[in-house]
């Protein structure tokens, strides 16, 4: 922008349908991403459907946290869970999104620890230390 502005050109920013710069609508979206869609302000909807045209890559990874989330909220079978977090991990595979692969990679180094938390909604960490008292 700077360097627009010093050769003469255009330096105005693009101002979206929110009001907000491409700089601002980066920083207000920030809260939006963490809560669900269903708990976004009228505000937040219409950043989150500007954001999401800006950045495709972080509507994508946004709702794969979603699902991921989703799987933890609503499954209550470890074997049930199994077959979710597999296919939940291969559609990270198949989008290649490096950062959000690490998460994916994560869960796959961890995966039989992490379907402890479906038998009991807790960790084995939290069942050992239940079973001590």
């Amino acid at each position: 922008m700077k360097e627009a502005c010093k050769k003469g050109m255009d330096c105005e920013p693009e101002v979206f349908e929110s009001r907000d710069t491409l700089r601002q609508l980066l920083a207000r979206s920030r809260y939006l991403l963490f809560k669900s869609p269903d708990k976004w302000t009228k505000s937040q909807k219409i950043r989150a459907e500007i954001l999401f045209k800006q950045f495709e890559d972080i509507k994508q990874v946004y709702y794969y946290s979603l699902q991921l989330g989703k799987i933890f909220s609503t499954t209550y079978d470890k074997d049930m869970a199994r077959v979710k977090l597999a296919l939940w991990y291969n559609k990270i595979e198949e989008y290649g999104y490096g950062t959000f692969s690490a998460v994916a990679n994560s869960i796959g180094n961890h995966y039989e620890g992490i379907l402890n938390f479906f038998v009991n909604r807790s960790t084995m960490r939290r069942q050992k230390h239940l079973t001590q008292r």
